[in-house]
């Protein structure tokens, strides 16, 4: 018989907190917190371990919920096969269907064909031989994001301009050797406005958080001085995140929709979250309790 009901996923540098000072991994410690404390009210057995645990065995768990493996874009080849092997022993929500669809940012090219509006974008794939200058000298764009499809927390993540070009084009030969890349038009409202984060469970939205960078940035992320605020969205758009969701997979548990404004002012989905993402329970602890009912029922189809 398996040992647990519920085995929530992390990284081993998110384990514990290094100190009581140590403010990001408390913040971790505790939305994982309010959402183990919320299956366990249904009975269920929860436990926390990272990815790579070598003692861990993945076949005394029923289910496992990926939440904080920020790691494994920099060891993609070790988690994938991670992935695939565990897949066999216990069951992912969401999908592993959906969490390989999702772990590649290809999958915004089908978001746009469904009908839903991303910033203006471009894939290179491994292995071109052409130089970052000879992709984007046709590209009527003032600035732009170059970032791998690939990755997390803005790892590889850079904001380029015709001056600036040239500075990148090592790196981005090192990456385009055996990396998928895209480049976005920048869009100016991330300095400005900033992003907005809408969780949805169940396809239903339950709250939204700003994050905006600090002063002279662009990245949203804490890591790099990013702030994250309360939010009120409004009607049109938590309709067009709860669209988002409905066009992408079906069956979808829970996901994160960011969302920008582009250059014209228009709703732009910046990513959907079904992997990995960082659902703030700790700025709305109901909707840990929601998110606990959605698992359950998926738990007992």
């Amino acid at each position: 018989m398996p040992k647990f009901d519920i085995t929530l996923i992390t990284a081993s540098k998110y384990l514990k907190a290094k100190d009581s000072d140590d403010w990001y991994v408390n913040n971790l410690l505790e939305d994982d917190r309010l959402l183990a404390e919320a299956l366990e009210k249904h009975g269920l057995k929860v436990t926390r371990t990272n990815w790579d645990n070598p003692e861990f065995d993945w076949s005394k768990t029923k289910y496992a919920i990926l939440r904080t493996p920020w790691d494994y874009f920099n060891r993609y080849a070790e988690f994938s096969q991670w992935l695939e092997k565990t897949s066999k022993q216990t069951q992912f929500i969401n999908s592993i269907d959906i969490i390989k669809w999702n772990i590649d940012k290809h999958y915004m090219l089908e978001l746009e064909k469904a009908g839903i509006r991303i910033p203006q974008t471009i894939f290179v794939e491994p292995g071109d031989t052409r130089s970052l200058a000879e992709i984007t000298e046709h590209l009527n764009w003032n600035e732009f994001i170059l970032k791998p499809a690939i990755s997390g927390g803005a790892w590889h993540t850079y904001r380029l301009n015709s001056g600036s070009i040239t500075e990148h084009e090592s790196i981005y030969g090192e990456l385009i050797k055996d990396k998928s890349m895209l480049i976005q038009e920048y869009q100016n409202s991330i300095t400005g406005k900033g992003e907005v984060s809408y969780m949805l469970f169940g396809g239903k939205f339950t709250h939204a958080v700003l994050k905006k960078a600090k002063a002279d940035d662009y990245r949203v992320q804490d890591d790099y001085g990013g702030t994250v605020h309360d939010y009120s969205p409004t009607q049109d758009e938590i309709e067009f995140a709860e669209m988002v969701v409905k066009y992408s997979k079906p069956g979808i548990p829970y996901a994160r929709v960011d969302v920008m404004w582009d250059n014209s002012n228009m709703l732009v989905v910046g990513e959907l979250e079904l992997f990995e993402p960082e659902l703030w329970f700790r700025r709305n602890p109901p909707a840990a309790d929601l998110f606990a009912e959605i698992i359950l029922d998926n738990c007992n189809r």
